[in-house]
């Protein structure tokens, strides 16, 4: 999964995580994209600050882009994906590292249907879709301010 930060024609910022950079332009060129602010469907990369590592491997803040506060809209967006986890966490099983195993069983019927959740490697996810195995990766916030 790649993550990039784009900005729409009315220069929203916001971010998006794709397969590929591949999965981003076959998007972006149907118009599969829009900014969640405003729904514009004209939606390119932003310029990325990249954290910067010392020449002898550590890191340190003067190596640091310092971004903004969260915008408005970035802070809601953290509010809902945050309501999000603790529906999926109140409402389904979390099965860890086994979610492809279990969610392959219960594809096949060799476990009973219910919610889960857990993590998956992009080689087992890959393999998930190929088999038809329905499932969404989610963007799992952290509960605290990290």
């Amino acid at each position: 999964m790649i993550k990039y930060a784009l900005r729409c024609a009315k220069a929203h910022d916001f971010e998006g995580w794709f397969r590929n950079s591949a999965a981003f332009d076959a998007q972006a060129a149907a118009g599969d994209l829009a900014c969640p602010q405003c729904g514009s469907r004209k939606v390119g990369k932003a310029i990325m600050a990249p954290r910067l590592a010392k020449a002898s491997g550590g890191t340190d803040a003067t190596d640091t882009v310092s971004l903004a506060a969260p915008k408005p809209a970035q802070a809601e967006l953290r509010t809902k994906l945050l309501e999000l986890r603790r529906a999926v966490e109140a409402t389904c099983e979390d099965v860890g590292p086994d979610f492809a195993e279990e969610a392959r069983k219960i594809h096949y019927g060799e476990a009973e249907a219910r919610g889960i959740y857990g993590q998956a490697s992009r080689e087992e996810a890959e393999a998930l879709t190929d088999e038809g195995v329905a499932f969404s990766p989610l963007p799992w916030v952290a509960r605290g301010d990290a």
